[in-house]
Protein backbone atom coordinates (compact mmCIF):
# COMPACT_ATOMS: atom_id res chain seq x y z
CA UNK A 1 0.00 0.00 0.00
CA UNK A 2 2.75 2.40 1.00
CA UNK A 3 4.50 1.86 -2.08
CA UNK A 4 1.47 2.71 -4.37
CA UNK A 5 0.78 5.37 -2.74
CA UNK A 6 3.95 6.90 -3.41
CA UNK A 7 3.99 6.04 -6.64
CA UNK A 8 0.96 7.60 -7.71
CA UNK A 9 1.76 10.98 -6.03
CA UNK A 10 5.17 10.96 -7.76
CA UNK A 11 3.18 10.84 -11.47
CA UNK A 12 0.71 13.28 -9.99
CA UNK A 13 3.63 16.13 -9.39
CA UNK A 14 5.19 15.77 -12.98
CA UNK A 15 1.72 16.09 -14.82
CA UNK A 16 0.89 18.93 -12.36
CA UNK A 17 4.01 21.61 -12.53
CA UNK A 18 4.14 21.67 -16.61
CA UNK A 19 0.23 22.51 -16.54
CA UNK A 20 0.88 25.50 -14.32
CA UNK A 21 4.00 27.22 -15.70
CA UNK A 22 2.28 26.84 -18.73
CA UNK A 23 -0.72 28.50 -17.46
CA UNK A 24 1.26 31.32 -15.78
CA UNK A 25 3.26 32.02 -19.01
CA UNK A 26 0.15 31.84 -21.03
CA UNK A 27 -1.43 35.05 -18.61
CA UNK A 28 1.91 36.74 -18.73
CA UNK A 29 1.73 36.74 -22.35
CA UNK A 30 -1.79 37.96 -22.49
CA UNK A 31 -1.19 40.69 -20.16
CA UNK A 32 1.46 41.89 -22.54
CA UNK A 33 -1.03 41.96 -25.47
CA UNK A 34 -3.71 44.03 -23.85
CA UNK A 35 -1.49 46.24 -22.31
CA UNK A 36 0.10 46.52 -26.02
CA UNK A 37 -3.36 47.23 -27.53
CA UNK A 38 -4.28 49.62 -25.15
CA UNK A 39 -1.17 51.83 -25.57
CA UNK A 40 -2.26 51.84 -29.39
CA UNK A 41 -5.92 52.57 -29.16
CA UNK A 42 -4.84 55.48 -26.68
CA UNK A 43 -1.94 57.34 -28.23
CA UNK A 44 -2.12 57.09 -31.96
CA UNK A 45 -5.97 59.01 -32.68
CA UNK A 46 -5.81 60.89 -29.72
CA UNK A 47 -2.52 62.43 -30.88
CA UNK A 48 -3.25 62.97 -34.08
CA UNK A 49 -6.24 64.81 -32.96
CA UNK A 50 -4.73 66.99 -31.11
CA UNK A 51 -1.88 67.93 -33.01
CA UNK A 52 -4.56 68.66 -35.30
CA UNK A 53 -6.32 70.84 -33.67
CA UNK A 54 -3.51 72.40 -31.86
CA UNK A 55 -2.08 73.52 -35.55
CA UNK A 56 -5.19 74.94 -36.59
CA UNK A 57 -5.86 76.97 -33.72
CA UNK A 58 -2.14 78.25 -33.79
CA UNK A 59 -2.75 79.04 -37.04
CA UNK A 60 -5.48 81.46 -36.06
CA UNK A 61 -3.35 83.30 -34.06
CA UNK A 62 -1.00 83.65 -35.92
CA UNK A 63 -2.93 85.15 -38.82
CA UNK A 64 -4.42 88.15 -36.35
CA UNK A 65 -1.31 88.84 -34.37
CA UNK A 66 0.79 91.40 -36.51
CA UNK A 67 -2.79 93.76 -36.88
CA UNK A 68 -3.24 93.49 -32.77
CA UNK A 69 0.01 93.77 -32.02
CA UNK A 70 -0.49 97.20 -34.83
CA UNK A 71 -3.20 98.19 -33.03
CA UNK A 72 -0.82 97.99 -29.66
CA UNK A 73 1.65 100.43 -31.26
CA UNK A 74 -0.56 102.67 -32.37
CA UNK A 75 -3.52 103.04 -29.80
CA UNK A 76 -2.21 100.82 -27.07
CA UNK A 77 -5.04 98.02 -26.65
CA UNK A 78 -3.00 94.99 -25.36
CA UNK A 79 -2.86 91.95 -27.69
CA UNK A 80 -3.55 89.59 -25.63
CA UNK A 81 -7.41 90.72 -25.11
CA UNK A 82 -7.30 91.57 -28.93
CA UNK A 83 -6.72 87.78 -29.22
CA UNK A 84 -8.80 86.15 -26.66
CA UNK A 85 -12.04 88.22 -27.81
CA UNK A 86 -11.52 87.13 -31.07
CA UNK A 87 -11.06 83.50 -30.26
CA UNK A 88 -14.19 83.20 -27.71
CA UNK A 89 -16.23 85.70 -29.73
CA UNK A 90 -15.98 83.59 -33.40
CA UNK A 91 -15.05 80.08 -31.72
CA UNK A 92 -11.70 80.03 -33.37
CA UNK A 93 -12.57 81.55 -36.56
CA UNK A 94 -15.04 79.39 -37.08
CA UNK A 95 -18.47 81.00 -36.53
CA UNK A 96 -20.92 81.80 -39.23
CA UNK A 97 -20.59 85.62 -38.40
CA UNK A 98 -16.50 85.34 -38.83
CA UNK A 99 -16.52 82.78 -41.59
CA UNK A 100 -18.65 84.49 -44.01
CA UNK A 101 -19.06 88.15 -42.70
CA UNK A 102 -15.28 88.18 -40.91
CA UNK A 103 -16.53 89.76 -38.11
CA UNK A 104 -14.66 87.97 -35.59
CA UNK A 105 -16.44 89.91 -31.98
CA UNK A 106 -19.80 90.18 -32.33
CA UNK A 107 -19.79 93.99 -33.48
CA UNK A 108 -23.32 94.99 -34.11
CA UNK A 109 -24.45 97.60 -36.25
CA UNK A 110 -26.35 100.49 -35.34
CA UNK A 111 -26.28 102.96 -39.06
CA UNK A 112 -28.06 102.66 -41.97
CA UNK A 113 -24.70 103.10 -43.57
CA UNK A 114 -23.10 100.20 -42.15
CA UNK A 115 -22.77 96.86 -44.34
CA UNK A 116 -24.86 94.66 -42.00
CA UNK A 117 -26.33 91.21 -42.03
CA UNK A 118 -28.99 90.37 -39.12
CA UNK A 119 -28.27 86.83 -37.37
CA UNK A 120 -29.55 85.19 -34.19
CA UNK A 121 -27.32 85.49 -30.83
CA UNK A 122 -27.71 84.89 -27.88
CA UNK A 123 -27.56 87.11 -24.74
CA UNK A 124 -28.04 87.17 -21.18
CA UNK A 125 -30.92 89.08 -19.81
CA UNK A 126 -32.69 89.13 -16.66
CA UNK A 127 -30.93 85.63 -15.12
CA UNK A 128 -31.36 83.85 -18.35
CA UNK A 129 -30.04 83.41 -21.76
CA UNK A 130 -32.13 84.13 -24.90
CA UNK A 131 -32.10 84.12 -28.47
CA UNK A 132 -32.47 87.34 -30.44
CA UNK A 133 -32.25 88.62 -33.95
CA UNK A 134 -29.68 91.42 -33.94
CA UNK A 135 -27.50 93.38 -37.02
CA UNK A 136 -24.05 92.71 -37.35
CA UNK A 137 -21.26 94.93 -39.28
CA UNK A 138 -20.32 92.88 -42.24
CA UNK A 139 -16.40 93.20 -43.04
CA UNK A 140 -13.91 93.05 -45.72
CA UNK A 141 -11.55 90.99 -44.17
CA UNK A 142 -10.49 90.21 -40.53
CA UNK A 143 -7.59 92.43 -40.47
CA UNK A 144 -10.35 95.70 -41.04
CA UNK A 145 -12.75 94.11 -38.24
CA UNK A 146 -10.03 94.21 -35.89
CA UNK A 147 -8.91 98.36 -36.54
CA UNK A 148 -13.09 98.91 -35.97
CA UNK A 149 -12.88 96.92 -33.18
CA UNK A 150 -9.91 98.90 -31.49
CA UNK A 151 -11.52 102.20 -32.69
CA UNK A 152 -14.26 101.62 -31.16
CA UNK A 153 -12.31 101.40 -27.71
CA UNK A 154 -10.38 104.59 -29.13
CA UNK A 155 -13.74 106.34 -29.57
CA UNK A 156 -16.16 104.71 -27.58
CA UNK A 157 -20.07 105.30 -28.15
CA UNK A 158 -22.59 108.10 -28.95
CA UNK A 159 -23.68 107.73 -25.37
CA UNK A 160 -20.06 108.09 -23.64
CA UNK A 161 -17.02 108.40 -25.15
CA UNK A 162 -15.28 107.13 -22.60
CA UNK A 163 -16.70 104.36 -22.22
CA UNK A 164 -13.70 101.71 -22.94
CA UNK A 165 -10.71 104.31 -21.35
CA UNK A 166 -10.60 101.49 -18.58
CA UNK A 167 -9.35 99.15 -21.35
CA UNK A 168 -6.63 100.72 -23.04
CA UNK A 169 -5.45 102.28 -19.82
CA UNK A 170 -5.25 98.80 -18.17
CA UNK A 171 -1.43 97.92 -16.86
CA UNK A 172 -2.13 94.44 -17.33
CA UNK A 173 -4.89 91.93 -19.03
CA UNK A 174 -6.88 91.32 -16.59
CA UNK A 175 -7.53 94.37 -15.69
CA UNK A 176 -8.46 95.04 -19.14
CA UNK A 177 -10.34 91.99 -18.90
CA UNK A 178 -12.49 93.45 -15.89
CA UNK A 179 -12.95 97.17 -17.43
CA UNK A 180 -14.05 95.36 -20.57
CA UNK A 181 -17.21 93.57 -18.61
CA UNK A 182 -17.78 96.68 -16.41
CA UNK A 183 -17.87 99.12 -19.66
CA UNK A 184 -21.25 96.36 -20.58
CA UNK A 185 -19.09 95.09 -23.86
CA UNK A 186 -21.22 92.07 -23.31
CA UNK A 187 -24.16 90.35 -21.50
CA UNK A 188 -21.90 87.53 -20.06
CA UNK A 189 -21.48 87.49 -16.46
CA UNK A 190 -18.66 85.63 -16.60
CA UNK A 191 -17.24 87.15 -19.80
CA UNK A 192 -13.99 88.59 -18.32
CA UNK A 193 -13.31 85.26 -16.60
CA UNK A 194 -13.14 83.72 -19.94
CA UNK A 195 -11.12 85.80 -21.11
CA UNK A 196 -8.51 85.91 -18.68
CA UNK A 197 -8.93 82.01 -18.20
CA UNK A 198 -8.31 81.72 -22.44
CA UNK A 199 -5.22 83.97 -22.16
CA UNK A 200 -3.81 82.05 -19.26
CA UNK A 201 -4.04 78.38 -21.46
CA UNK A 202 -2.85 79.92 -24.39
CA UNK A 203 -0.41 82.21 -23.17
CA UNK A 204 -1.82 85.00 -25.48
CA UNK A 205 0.02 87.67 -23.17
CA UNK A 206 3.66 86.82 -24.96
CA UNK A 207 2.10 88.68 -27.46
CA UNK A 208 1.64 91.94 -25.33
Amino acid sequence: MAKKYTRRYGNQRKVTLPLVLGSLLLMVGLIVFLLSLRGLSDTIPMTQSDVSNSTDKQAFIEEIVPVAKEMQASHGIMPSIVLAQAILESDWGTSELSAKYNNLFGIKSFSANDHSVKLETKEYKDGKWETIKANFKVYASWSDCIRDHTLLFVQGVDWDPYLYQGVLLADDYQTAARALQVAGYATDPGYADKLISLIKEHHLNQYD
